[in-house]
């Protein structure tokens, strides 16, 4: 709404306001309206959801030194999403579907998140939605998602290839353009695409939550993994950078840098509040969204794989939950002594804020290796 008054309707009248139209200045502008709106709302939000008692459970079989932390206020994770959607609503072209397409993953992931928790407040117990309910919820969202990437690849606003890193022309298409044709079998031509979507975006949505476990640990590292994808998104809408680093150059995708740049700052102005000892706990609210955001911008901007590298912190959690349900049914032992493996290290004698510092460090050196393979290729 201030990219539209200031540079569509003011500039004419006032030629410095079209600095407004450079990218990297509006995400500038995105990130510290975040970072603001986070800090001085926060205060307010978490009296709030003292007042309403909305606290955090504990599950029973976590380790004995979280105990303590029962009943800090939860669903933090609102401030983020407002701290989000807010600043993009001023600084960004909201005709540009890809933005549209942000928010609505942003709020979608948000609601399912939001509804779990309040199942979690209303029975006074760690037990919100069932992951049955939840996967299927979580499912749909991705789903649509990708049915409207879809739509857009038909208008050539978008490729439905899939872009491996270290390869440079490696790039299979996942839809089957020979059953498009066909009226028996059209709806097979789209299946590879649409499940690898909702198994990125469910994936990614799920991993940021189940590494919500210690103070700061999820926003730190998101923190540093949306950063990431401010770079990518803004060098793959930038032809002479796409060119060079041989990646999908995709015009409109540009203004998605200012919903990362945004992103980036929520986050870090809710880890001022969430830092060990945290004020507040974002919730599955704040988890799920962060998540199923992170995996819809990764999937827009064509860099699904390289995700996995991006957010490595992430998907060393999930992998962690994954294992230890597996050999624990195969084997009946246990890998970790408790999983997610953050609290594999806290058995193991490392304090909560070693622990989540280490973790920031190996989030960076992920970070950092995913943006180096840009031209590795």
């Amino acid at each position: 709404m201030l990219y539209y008054l200031l540079y569509h309707v003011l500039q004419k009248y006032f030629s410095p306001l079209n600095v407004f139209r450079y990218i990297t200045v509006r995400t500038a502008y995105a990130s510290l309206t975040a970072m603001f709106l986070a800090l001085v709302f926060g205060p307010w939000l978490i009296r709030k959801l003292r007042e309403l008692q909305i606290g955090q459970y504990i599950r029973e079989e976590g380790p004995q030194e979280h105990k303590k932390k029962a009943g800090t206020p939860t669903m933090g994770g609102v401030l983020i999403v407002l701290s989000t959607a807010v600043p993009v609503l001023l600084w960004a072209d909201l005709s540009n579907p890809f933005i549209l397409l942000a928010l609505f993953a942003l709020f979608a992931f948000a609601a399912i998140g939001f509804v779990d928790d309040y199942a979690k407040v209303a029975k006074r117990r760690n037990l919100g939605l069932t992951g049955k309910k939840k996967l299927i919820l979580q499912f749909s969202v991705s789903f649509a998602v990708g049915v409207t990437l879809l739509m857009l690849s038909t208008h050539s606003q978008y490729s439905t290839q899939l872009i491996v890193p270290f390869f440079k022309r490696f790039r299979p298409d996942l839809v089957f353009h020979g059953l498009q044709h066909s009226a028996t079998f059209w709806p097979l031509a789209f299946l590879p695409f649409l499940g690898f979507i909702a198994l990125v975006i469910t994936g990614s949505s799920n991993a940021v939550n189940l590494t919500d476990g210690l103070d700061g640990l999820a926003i730190g590292c998101t923190v540093i993994a949306a950063g990431a994808m401010t770079i990518l998104t803004y060098v793959s809408s930038n032809y002479r950078w796409a060119t060079y680093l041989e990646i999908q150059y995709i015009p409109r995708v540009g203004e998605l840098t200012v919903f990362c740049g945004a992103l980036v700052g929520a986050s870090l102005g809710f880890l001022w509040y969430n830092a060990h000892p945290a004020e507040v706990f974002m919730g599955d609210v704040g988890s799920l969204a962060l998540g199923g955001t992170l995996g819809t911008i990764a999937v827009i901007i064509k860099q699904e794989v390289l995700l996995v590298f991006v957010g490595g912190v992430f998907v060393l959690e999930a992998l962690s939950v994954i294992l230890q349900v597996g050999s624990f049914k195969l084997r009946g032992k246990r890998i970790f002594r408790m999983a997610p493996i953050h609290h594999h290290f806290e058995l193991l004698g490392w304090s909560e804020s070693k622990v989540i510092v280490r973790f920031w460090i190996a989030a960076l050196v992920f970070a950092l290796f995913a943006l180096t393979t840009l031209k590795l290729r």
